[in-house]
């Protein structure tokens, strides 16, 4: 009826697309491939992998690796990618469309994301901070000149070489004290919560920044910016490994890194290592996934992408491995120690052990900032993957009330004004170190 009066008055009938802007896709398979690239390969490549496969048996820790790639990563991988292309919905809308019972699911995905953003994005403040730390004449870290430092400071590249370089006697490194007095300022005890460093806020602040004019657009924003923050840390990874590889030593760190040790497969903690690993870097279960595949065109070739993806991912954890461990034997060969001295994982392994590496190499403020670029970018590609799964979810959900003009970017600044004020207090003096051990 509403039509035929339309059609008298010789006006156009309203339609949905009139009120409510289009759910969109993606401008181009690259933008797809580039961050889903982006989502998946974060931190974790470059300081978990390489740090499990040296302490669980070397190259055979590749055994349960392949094997839980093979029977958990790829199929759910795709799974997930293909739920989000058929539905064409975020983490929340999918479930309801294929079994109304599993809405929950979606909803406690985007909670575990939100919450994980909250905390996640302060690593990329500590990074910021190293890399303009590191636009100096001599880098911080390296000396023991500095406001911060103790009397029982002392700079590793002047110490007795047969000392263990991460507890001297009666000393403390100054890589490590800039590490826990400066960028972490560690309160007396729990109890004393201590101020709100302004410097690690300013940072927290220009993440949050570059993640919001990430997201803004939705796909049309995020999808042209993983031209740059997808790639450049491949560009990065690769200039670091091919610098690590000409580095005397770096055939003795890659032996620690790749030596079989087949004993260790009796242990049932290398076979957890290896499926939290495969769950962890490829980012399943929450709903990351299904949010960018559902902005594929319908007759998609998930399954050949999500493969491809699958290799990306796992390859670039293995060169990640030859880039850390040329650095850790260079420095153990540099310093005198055993690299079980140097080896670390988690925040240890970049915030300390690298630092430390880089104050040995020449023009180490160089190698200082691609490492910390390097590190940001790669954070940062899985920060506004997560945002846009969360702001997806809920334009899936309401889409009549968030689509409609500006709606969906006051929303998005709302929930980064939101995490920003909570991670305020991730950034206070003793929180910080919480943060830092829960990481590792």
């Amino acid at each position: 009826m509403a039509d035929s009066l339309c059609r008298l008055c010789h006006l156009p009938p309203k339609t949905t697309s009139q009120t409510v802007e289009e759910r969109g896709k993606w401008g181009s398979k690259k933008e797809f491939i580039l961050s889903v690239a982006g989502a998946i390969i974060g931190l974790g490549n470059v300081w978990r992998f390489p740090y499990l496969c040296y302490k669980n048996g070397g190259g055979a820790f590749f055994i349960p690796y392949i094997l839980f790639l093979v029977t958990c990563g790829i199929p759910l991988f795709v799974l997930e990618t293909a739920l989000g292309q058929y539905t064409s919905q975020g983490g929340i809308m999918c479930w309801r469309k294929v079994c109304p019972l599993f809405e929950g699911m979606g909803y406690a995905s985007q909670i575990i994301i939100f919450y994980g953003s909250i905390s996640y994005i302060v690593i990329l403040a500590w990074a910021f901070l190293y890399l303009f730390s590191s636009f100096s004449g001599e880098l911080p870290w390296a000396t023991c000149n500095n406001t911060w430092n103790t009397d029982s400071c002392v700079v590793l590249n002047n110490y007795n070489a047969t000392a263990n370089w991460t507890s001297p006697i009666n000393a403390s490194s100054s890589v490590i004290e800039f590490w826990q007095r400066r960028v972490l300022n560690i309160s007396t005890g729990i109890e004393v919560l201590g101020s709100i460093q302004w410097e690690l806020s300013l940072c927290l602040l220009l993440a949050w920044i570059i993640c919001y004019f990430c997201v803004w657009k939705g796909v049309r924003s995020s999808g042209k910016a993983t031209y740059f923050t997808a790639t450049f840390p491949f560009i990065m990874l690769m200039v670091l490994f091919l610098r690590g590889m000409t580095l005397p030593g770096a055939l003795h760190g890659i032996k620690y890194y790749l030596k079989p040790n087949p004993a260790r497969l009796a242990d049932p903690q290398v076979w957890m290592d290896a499926g939290t690993q495969i769950f962890y870097s490829y980012a399943i279960c929450l709903g990351c996934l299904t949010t960018l595949g559902s902005y594929n065109k319908y007759n998609n070739n998930c399954y050949r992408d999500s493969f491809y993806l699958c290799l990306l991912n796992s390859g670039t954890s293995f060169i990640s491995g030859f880039a850390i461990f040329s650095v850790l034997g260079y420095m153990s060969q540099k310093q005198g120690v055993d690299i079980r001295s140097v080896a670390e994982s988690g925040p240890g392994l970049v915030f300390i052990v690298y630092p430390q590496a880089v104050t040995l190499l020449p023009w180490p403020q160089v190698w200082s900032v691609c490492f910390f670029a390097m590190i940001i970018l790669l954070g940062i590609d899985g920060q506004f993957a997560g945002l846009e799964s969360i702001m997806t979810s809920l334009t899936d959900v309401y889409p009549s009330q968030i689509r409609k003009g500006y709606r969906r970017e006051l929303l998005l600044l709302l929930i980064c004004a939101v995490c920003y004020v909570f991670g305020q207090l991730l950034v206070s003096q003793v929180l910080n170190a919480s943060v830092t051990t829960s990481r590792t």
